[in-house]
C-alpha cells in the first residue's frame, strides 16, 4: 500500500495537494489526528476491496491532538508499515496575505489573541521538526493552485517508487529563491535574450530562445559542469535514503535562461530513466 501523510503550514496549500492526489486515485482523509494514524492504516490494510493509495492530511488544526505525530511515525515504523510524508510549506509574509484575503481563522490565532503573524510563526516553530523529517517539501510562495496541483501529480503519478525523482523549477531571483531547493544554479552570467527585441517577448520553452541560450561558449562550458555535477551527485544522494532532489535554475525574472536551462536538466535526467519533472514557477510572471 502506498500511505502518504499530507502536512504543513496553514495556508500553503494542503487541501489543494488533497484534490490532487484525489485526482490521481489516492483514497483521501481530511484533518485525521495523528493518534489515528496508525489504526486508520490497520483498517485500510485489513479492508476487503480497500484502495492501495492512502493519503491522509493532519496539521495543527487538531490543536493538542497534533502533538501525538511523533509519536504515531514511531508506530508505524515499529511496525514495519512504509509511508511518506509530503509537506507543505509557504513564506511568512504569503501565509498572512492569504488567511487576510480569505478571512479565515488561523488555527492558532485564538491561543494568541487573534494576532495572525504571530500565529504563523508560531506554527512554523511547531512544524520545524516535521518538516526536516519529511520526504518530500514543496514550497508554495510563488506557486499558484494549479502549478500545485500538478506538481503533487508528477511527484506521485508513477505510484510508489524508493528511488530518487528529481524535480526541477526554473526561477527569477527577483521573485525569490525556491525554498525547497536543495541545489540552486544562478546563471545569470550566461547570454540574455531579454536584450534581443524579437526575443524579449518570447520564453525559454520557445525553440529561437533555447537556441540563443544554449549557442555560447560559456553555455556550453556550463552545461557540461551542470549536468557533470548533478551526474556525479544523484547515486550520492540515493545511497543517502533521498526521496526527492530539487534542483533551482535561477536568473533575473524566470522567463528566458533559467527555462531553457531548466528544461534541458528534466530531459537530460529523464533520457538516462531517471524519474524527473519541471516546473517554470515564474513564467507568466512579469
Amino acid at each position: 500500500m502506498e500511505f502518504v501523510i499530507v502536512t504543513g503550514l496553514s495556508g500553503a496549500g494542503k487541501t489543494q495537494a488533497m484534490h490532487a492526489l484525489e485526482d490521481i486515485g489516492f483514497f483521501c482523509v481530511d484533518n485525521l489526528p495523528p493518534a489515528l494514524i496508525p489504526v486508520f492504516y490497520d483498517l485500510c490494510t485489513q479492508s476487503e476491496g480497500f484502495r492501495s493509495r492512502i493519503a491522509v492530511v493532519t496539521d495543527t488544526r487538531g490543536g493538542e491532538l497534533f502533538k501525538s505525530f511523533f509519536a504515531a511515525l514511531e508506530t508505524l515504523k515499529r511496525d514495519h508499515k512504509p509511508y511518506k510524508i509530503l509537506f507543505l510549506d509557504s513564506s511568512d509574509p504569503v501565509l498572512v496575505r492569504r488567511f487576510k484575503e480569505t478571512r479565515r481563522r488561523h488555527p492558532l490565532s485564538d491561543d494568541l489573541g487573534g494576532a495572525l503573524e504571530q500565529a504563523v510563526k508560531l506554527e512554523r516553530d511547531m512544524l520545524g521538526p516535521v518538516k526536516d523529517c519529511a520526504d518530500y517539501v514543496i514550497d508554495t510562495s510563488g506557486v499558484s493552485p494549479t502549478q500545485l496541483r500538478v506538481r503533487v501529480s508528477q511527484l506521485f503519478l508513477e505510484g510508489a517508487s524508493d528511488s530518487l525523482s528529481v524535480h526541477c523549477i526554473s526561477f527569477g531571483f527577483k521573485f525569490g529563491i525556491p525554498m525547497e531547493a536543495d541545489l540552486v544554479f544562478d546563471v545569470r552570467c550566461l547570454p540574455n535574450p531579454f536584450y534581443e527585441d524579437a526575443l524579449r517577448p518570447l520564453t525559454g520553452l520557445d525553440p529561437q530562445v533555447r537556441d540563443y541560450v544554449m549557442d555560447s561558449d560559456d553555455t556550453r562550458g556550463f552545461l557540461t559542469r551542470f549536468t557533470d555535477m548533478v551526474d556525479y551527485l544523484l547515486p550520492l544522494y540515493g545511497k543517502e535514503g533521498k526521496s526527492q532532489l530539487v534542483i533551482a535554475v535561477g536568473c533575473t525574472g524566470g522567463h528566458h535562461r533559467s527555462v531553457a536551462l531548466a528544461q534541458y536538466m528534466c530531459d537530460h535526467l529523464a533520457g538516462q530513466g531517471i524519474r524527473a519533472s519541471v516546473t517554470h514557477r515564474d513564467i507568466q510572471k512579469s
